[in-house]
């Protein structure tokens, strides 16, 4: 694959860049990303939930108009994505928490399917050619729990919990919007792509959501505290955030070039024999750390989460000549040298690991 920087930089430079849930972690490290390519970015999301949050780390660095607003607020939603007339729309904001949709499911099956819908809606206005990337979950599939099973885009959608149901759900909008409003068959007339990516377990730095791995683990190394592992055996698609990005910005440039080609959904992740159990990554995590312990707090009353979860990346392979470039071990050493950086050198840290990534 050609440097990522060369083959990116036609499709974004001087382009503008319409992000939702930009204050996210995944959302920032895209902010950034495309800081790096010159775009033009604005942003619309929630308030950083942390005070330490990467955009708020990260934001006197990079040239974004940000809009602080509700994905569910449609009127305010539409008239930011109408005056900024967007070249490109990536559709981040959620609800991303699968513990926290059992405490909140209706709010979690509004962010994600009434948020998603209000987004294609507002494109329908749009008097322009726009594509759009729906960034929806690997847990959009119907999890069979069977380690032998590498999910392809065409398998049955499901949804134990009310965070993958509902992002299954998003994908059906996708493709009601798609077929209503956006049929590829018309799309002289209207000019409007959408596709919908589904990406792995997704690590990094500058993420400190509640009841991740990755934050969890650091909270406990840095406290020097045991870290509670829950499900150490589970297996996840484990793979660093600018891994699915680069593939995100790849499909968004292809389909903004060949709608016929690329308008369906894509699979990001790890190679096929690169899937590790929880407790792999743990233990690497310490390890790279440099110290550490870990404890099973896992109970049999606990809320469900899948023991077993692998995606096939076949098509976005043979489609769009896309491959990770970090093994797993690297994409958790990638992860742990960013949070062993200083607070104030942590920004300069992000760009300097995109740069570093870019030319591998």
């Amino acid at each position: 694959m050609e440097n990522l920087v060369m083959q990116l930089t036609p499709y974004y430079k001087n382009k503008k860049i319409f992000i939702t849930g930009h204050t996210g972690f995944k959302g920032a490290w895209l902010c950034a990303v495309l800081n790096t390519l010159n775009a033009q970015t604005k942003g619309y999301s929630l308030e950083p939930e942390y005070k330490n949050s990467l955009f708020n780390i990260i934001q006197s660095s990079i040239n974004i108009e940000s809009i602080i607003a509700d994905i569910r607020d449609k009127t305010r939603l539409q008239n930011e994505i109408e005056s900024f007339q967007p070249d490109y729309i990536f559709h981040l904001a959620a609800q991303p928490l699968v513990r926290r949709s059992y405490e909140i499911p209706a709010e979690t099956f509004d962010v994600n399917v009434v948020g998603t819908a209000n987004v294609l809606e507002a494109v329908i206005n749009l008097k322009k050619k726009c594509t759009v990337i729906v960034i929806t979950t690997d847990k959009v599939y119907e999890n069979k729990e069977d380690n032998s099973i590498l999910y392809k885009e065409d398998d049955a959608l499901g949804g134990y919990d009310a965070y993958a149901a509902s992002k299954a759900c998003a994908e059906l909008v996708v493709s009601s919007f798609r077929n209503s409003f956006f049929n590829i068959k018309n799309y002289n007339t209207h000019e409007k792509a959408i596709a919908s990516v589904r990406a792995g377990n997704v690590i990094g730095g500058g993420d400190w959501n509640k009841d991740r791995i990755i934050p969890d683990i650091i909270r406990s190394l840095q406290n020097n505290k045991q870290i509670e592992v829950r499900n150490p055996s589970a297996v996840r698609p484990w793979q660093h955030v600018l891994e699915p990005l680069s593939g995100y910005l790849l499909l968004g440039g292809l389909l903004n070039d060949d709608v016929q080609k690329f308008s369906k959904p894509y699979n990001f992740g790890p190679l096929p024999g690169d899937h590790l159990k929880v407790k792999n990554l743990v233990e690497a995590a310490i390890k790279i750390w440099g110290g550490g312990e870990w404890k099973d707090v896992s109970d049999l009353n606990e809320l469900h989460e899948a023991g077993y979860l692998k995606l096939s990346i076949e098509r976005a392979q043979k489609e769009l000549n896309w491959q990770p470039k970090l093994n797993a071990q690297q994409a958790i050493k990638y992860t742990i040298d960013w949070y062993r950086q200083p607070f104030e050198a942590q920004a300069g840290y992000t760009f300097q690991q995109i740069n570093n990534y870019f030319i591998l």
